[in-house]
């Protein structure tokens, strides 16, 4: 008997996953509460220093947990960006999930399904994975769970979301069965465009406080428009704020991992659907009173929000798929990291095909804790959209760039001479490879790459990117095929006339 103890142990733990936990109990797997914003830059949170915008859910996170200083999404896009969290991979491993409006095939493993897979109790509410046709990957259902509606709200300004994101979770949490382990998906649609114009002057919110971005012109417009897009931000916070609420009424709060982020940074020209930090540095603050050790800390290395992938699985007793190829946080969670965290990569490809063709802006970055290095693939294009909307599938010039006060600002001014500076960094083109000191010029408006002085860090940098690529299978790093300018596109076309080329 005591000769087929380890193969029954053996047999119970490889045919039922569960076993394990089982042994131990229920009770000890931690909950997961991922909040995700939808276009929020790093600078927006109280935490993080912006002397306007009021976020005490994100705050409470970054006091009573771990606040990421350098964490940076994969791709400064919705979809990509969502599909990288999933799977823990990076865009360019993932196909057609590359693009926006696209799909995400099945073959690539997501942690929300394999904790489903080992007891969990998976749902959203909100944005999940979004946007594009999940069928045409052969899934039947978002992959960040079994989608929580019913509950709505009158929002406080017009353009947000009728949804009570916060109430839709309480749903949640009610149907789940005895000591049941989950994780949930809360997304909101904010502060994704349009705001209410002067929604933030409503709020009460004083203009000459804001904290003019050097990528902008420091005008009464962008001011405003910011001021709108703060309110949005904070809807976030409230409704994460009630969802921690609930967690505490019921006493799972100390057993729940809680994530705060977002998938990109800000609707705003120079930012989102670019690889600058406006557009990849996102907030990240983490809870997790029994499994933070030494809460209340900063951590500078530098993460992406793939990572977050194998840290959930991890923390949750469940292996890792190779196929995953990010790198779990826990070590930083338990305050034993050894592993040098000092890049991070981000990528593009194809974001509303705002170019003839539906061709995309391929580009590829690594940013360090000094530098931000970008390779640009096909600089011959426009990174914002061609400027004629004939070639956008959303009918605008520019199409890359959401419709804003501040992009209207910019191209109807573009001649005079205080704001063209501003109208080329948001919608010329761009050399090949561009190079910042992100700490002398923190809105990477300084093109160091052609510097003689600079030329041993363009080449490391160039090279670490490369290698990295490489290592992990990057199509365009191998020489391979790169279909992602023919991937079908699944979004709305206000332009009848548009379509993507036949891959060659």
């Amino acid at each position: 008997m005591r000769k087929l103890l380890p193969l029954l142990l053996f047999t119970q733990v490889v045919l039922n996953p569960q076993f394990i936990w089982n042994t131990h109990g229920e009770q000890n797997r931690p909950n997961i509460l991922f909040c995700i914003s939808d276009d929020q830059s790093y600078a927006h949170t109280g935490a993080n220093g912006d002397p306007v915008i009021q976020t005490p859910a994100f705050d409470r996170v970054a006091r009573e947990g771990i606040r990421f200083t350098r964490a940076f999404c994969d791709a400064p896009t919705c979809g990509p960006s969502r599909s990288a969290i999933l799977t823990g991979q990076p865009i360019w491993r993932l196909e057609e999930a590359g693009n926006i409006h696209s799909t995400l095939p099945s073959k690539f493993l997501t942690y929300t399904e394999l904790l489903q897979q080992n007891g969990y109790a998976t749902g959203f509410t909100g944005k999940g994975w979004s946007p594009g046709r999940l069928a045409a990957g052969g899934r039947n259902a978002n992959p960040a769970g079994k989608e929580f509606r019913q509950k709505n709200l009158k929002p406080p300004y017009r353009s947000m979301s009728n949804k009570d994101y916060a109430a839709n979770f309480e749903l949640f949490l009610e149907q789940l069965k005895e000591n049941q382990p989950f994780c949930f998906w809360l997304g909101t649609h904010e502060p994704h465009r349009g705001f209410e114009v002067g929604a933030g002057k409503k709020s009460g919110k004083d203009p000459a406080k804001v904290l003019v971005p050097p990528i902008f012109p420091d005008h009464p417009v962008v001011r405003n428009d910011l001021l709108d897009y703060y309110v949005e931000v904070e809807h976030f916070d409230k409704m994460v704020e009630r969802a921690m609420a609930s967690l505490e009424k019921t006493g799972q709060l100390e057993n729940t991992i809680v994530v705060i982020t977002s998938d990109h940074g800000m609707p705003f020209p120079r930012a989102k659907a670019s690889l600058y930090d406006a557009g990849a540095h996102v907030p990240l603050a983490i809870r997790w009173p029994k499994g933070i050790v030494k809460s209340g800390r900063t951590y500078t290395g530098l993460v992406n929000l793939s990572d977050l992938a194998p840290t959930f699985l991890e923390a949750s007793g469940v292996a890792v798929p190779k196929m995953m190829t990010a790198s779990s946080l826990l070590s930083v969670l338990e305050n034993k990291s050894k592993k040098q965290r000092d890049r991070a990569f981000i990528a593009m490809e194809r974001h509303d095909g705002c170019r003839k063709g539906g061709k995309g802006y391929p580009s590829r970055a690594i940013r360090t804790a000094d530098y931000l290095y970008i390779q640009n693939i096909e600089p011959n294009r426009w990174p914002a959209g061609n400027p004629d909307r004939e070639f956008c599938a959303r009918y605008i010039p520019f199409g890359e760039v959401d419709s804003s006060p501040t992009k209207s600002l910019l191209m109807d001014n573009k001649e005079r001479p205080e704001f063209k500076q501003f109208y080329d960094l948001a919608f010329a083109k761009r050399p090949a490879e561009e190079l910042y000191n992100v700490n002398e010029d923190p809105g990477q408006l300084i093109n160091l790459s052609t510097k003689p002085k600079y030329a041993t860090i363009r080449k490391k940098l160039a090279q670490q990117l490369k290698d990295h690529l490489i290592r992990t299978k990057d199509p365009r790093a191998l020489g391979l095929d790169a279909p992602w300018d023919y991937y079908p596109y699944y979004g709305l076309r206000r332009n009848k006339n548009w379509q993507v080329d036949p891959k060659p």
